[in-house]
């Protein structure tokens, strides 16, 4: 198990959030095709070329975002060629330049069977999504209208008319059920080969204790064979008396540790430490708008409005060569998924790369 604290990136004083990086004259570049135009433009299966996948040493890193269908994305910026494009489009042109993609809405709303399959009509083999649990799963607050029909009257009678619901307001052999329908939606990714990992990420009050550590170890239970990641909102888990022994409980349920960088000095803070815990890493990149992050009210692309430097991102790329070395598989994610912030980032950061050594199996 590989595990260090790493020193936050310290964001720009800045001019603001478009430092990009220059256009570059010599040297690997990470390339881009258009192969998504070959497709049934009306929603059926889209053949494309996979997005660069990067290797540092006997490890593949596979960078990409949290998302590929963000309003402020789509509609604000130029990013898809098309506004037309249809949802198969937009996904086959996107996974024509990176290898993978974290599926956000699932947060929301959880997926179902035809969903899934759709994702792994549009993309290449070789594709690679990363799954966020459905918030009823990891404690968080719930809306009632995304329980499927028949278990809306599993929801115990006194908290029917609640706005937000949790866990523990449904019937217990109705969470089992919701557990059970969430990994079977999921079977046409792990069945194809394109799923990563699925992303739990807990809330801030979820501090360590007992009871904690068994929500986690239950979890790995219920998710069987499927990969799993583990994100905390509360840097308890990673205080000197915690630490050692979280990093060991995931090492030994073979779940990834969730590297972060995001805004610090606030309750909800987590410090960037690395640590591979079992033969996959993950990096997620929140950004550091610090004026937004703990702001109530506002959207995930208003918190999330951050564009990194390129001196930010490159600061990374020792870290994410340090995690390869530990690692068979790194996940690199942005998602400061404000208009095209994240894709904008994810390129930057693996060129700077492939800079360094990486080797970009599309440049040969």
């Amino acid at each position: 198990m590989l595990f260090r604290a790493s020193s936050p990136v310290t964001p720009a004083s800045s001019s603001g959030p478009y430092d990009r990086a220059p256009k570059r004259s010599g040297g690997a570049q990470v390339q881009e095709a258009e192969p998504w135009r070959h497709g049934h433009p009306q929603g059926g299966p889209v053949t494309a070329e996979l997005g660069p996948v990067l290797r540092l040493g006997d490890a593949r890193v596979l960078t990409g975002t949290c998302s590929w269908t963000d309003a402020t994305l789509v509609k604000e910026t130029r990013w898809y060629p098309r506004r037309s494009m249809t949802a198969a489009e937009r996904l086959a042109y996107y996974a024509a330049r990176f290898p993978m993609v974290e599926v956000d809405s699932t947060y929301y709303f959880p997926p179902t069977p035809e969903l899934a399959r759709s994702w792994v009509e549009r993309t290449p083999d070789g594709f690679t999504f990363n799954v966020k649990a459905w918030s009823l799963l990891t404690g968080h607050p719930t809306f009632p209208q995304s329980l499927w029909p028949d278990m809306q009257q599993a929801v115990k009678p006194e908290f029917r008319d609640k706005r937000r619901l949790y866990d523990k307001h449904l019937e217990a052999d109705a969470l089992d059920e919701a557990w059970g329908r969430f990994g079977h939606a999921l079977r046409p990714l792990e069945e194809t080969g394109r799923l990563g990992a699925v992303l739990l990420q807990y809330p801030d009050w979820f501090t360590p204790k007992p009871s904690t550590r068994e929500v986690i170890a239950d979890a790995r239970r219920r998710l069987g064979d499927y990969p799993m990641c583990v994100e905390f909102r509360n840097a308890r888990w990673l205080a000197d008396r915690d630490r050692e022994r979280t990093l060991s409980q995931l090492e030994e349920l073979g779940a990834a540790f969730v590297c972060v960088d995001e805004p610090q000095g606030f309750e909800s803070s987590v410090p960037p430490v690395l640590a591979a815990t079992t033969n996959f890493a993950v990096v997620r990149f929140h950004g550091h708008n610090t004026g937004t992050w703990d702001m109530p009210g506002i959207s995930a692309a208003e918190r999330f409005a951050y564009h990194y430097t390129t001196d930010e991102l490159r600061a990374w790329v020792p870290r994410i060569t340090e995690l390869a070395a530990s690692s068979q598989e790194v996940h690199v994610l942005m998602n400061n998924c404000y208009r095209d912030y994240a894709v904008d980032n994810a390129t930057q950061l693996a060129q700077l790369l492939v800079d360094a050594g990486a080797e970009n199996r599309r440049a040969g």
